[in-house]
């Protein structure tokens, strides 16, 4: 299934970010480690939903409130991917971390851009 959106890289960052944390949510799971897999599943993969959601927006105003809850759910991810990687027996991927920080990054990019053109 391909449309025009594969070929935005907001989109395609999230997805494959969304995997990655598919990915890892299952391994916590393998590992009995519930309770984080499914905060992590749950935020991780909502900032794809956002960013997708945005796409579909009525106005330029609803866009940069979706890519703002978008941004809201990075950095939810980021601090229980943060948790997970304090602790002891929840080993995460630096891939997966740096792929957090392009998205941050470019939503945050997004968000500014949005100030800057009110």
């Amino acid at each position: 299934m391909q449309n025009d959106h594969s070929k935005n890289p907001m989109i395609q960052l999230s997805i494959e970010f969304s995997m990655m944390v598919i990915k890892y949510a299952e391994q916590l799971e393998g590992n009995n480690k519930h309770i984080i897999a499914e905060q992590v599943l749950r935020n991780g993969t909502s900032i794809g939903a956002y960013i997708m959601e945005a796409q579909s927006a009525e106005s330029t105003p609803e866009y940069y409130d979706r890519m703002r809850v978008a941004d809201r759910k990075a950095h939810n991810t980021w601090y229980w991917i943060y948790l997970c990687d304090q602790m002891a027996g929840y080993e995460v991927d630096t891939k997966l971390t740096k792929k957090l920080e392009q998205i941050m990054q470019s939503l945050h990019s997004i968000i500014v851009s949005a100030g800057n053109a009110q």
